[in-house]
C-alpha cells in the first residue's frame, strides 16, 4: 500500500506564509505527478498546483505568483509554499499523487489522496 502524509497546515494571518509538506511512503515503484488540491467550505475540491516527476508545474490562476510547488524526489515529498495568503485561501488542502506500484510482477498506476490538512487564513 501507499500512503500520503500531509503536514504544515494551521492558522495564518492574511499576508502571511505557510508551508505544506506531503510525504509518500509504501510500496512505491515510481512517483509520477504530485499535486495539491483544496476544498473551501461549502465548495468543490479544486486543483491548486501540481508538479511532474520532470519538475514541470502548473498552477490555478488564483494562486499564481503567490504559491510555489516543489518536490524532493529523493524524499518522495512534495511541498507547497504559500505566500501572501488571503482569506479566500482558507480550505482543507489535500495532497494527491499518481503512483506506480509493482504487484505480482504487474505494474499498476494508482491515484492516492492524503487525509487533508486545514489551512485557515484570518483577515
Amino acid at each position: 500500500q501507499v500512503h500520503l502524509m500531509e503536514s504544515g497546515g494551521g492558522l495564518v494571518q492574511a499576508g502571511g506564509s505557510l508551508r505544506l509538506s506531503c510525504a509518500a511512503s509504501g510500496n512505491i515503484f515510481s512517483l509520477n505527478t504530485m499535486g495539491w488540491y483544496r476544498q473551501p467550505p461549502g465548495k468543490q475540491r479544486e486543483l491548486v498546483a501540481d508538479i511532474t516527476s520532470g519538475l514541470s508545474t502548473r498552477y490555478a490562476e488564483s494562486v499564481k505568483g503567490r504559491f510555489t510547488i516543489s518536490r524532493d524526489n529523493a524524499k518522495n515529498t512534495v511541498y507547497l509554499e504559500m505566500n501572501t495568503a488571503k482569506p479566500e485561501d482558507t480550505a482543507v488542502y489535500y495532497c494527491n499523487a499518481d503512483v506506480s506500484v509493482l504487484s505480482l510482477d504487474i505494474l499498476r498506476s494508482l491515484e492516492i489522496w492524503g487525509q487533508g490538512t486545514l489551512v485557515t487564513v484570518s483577515s
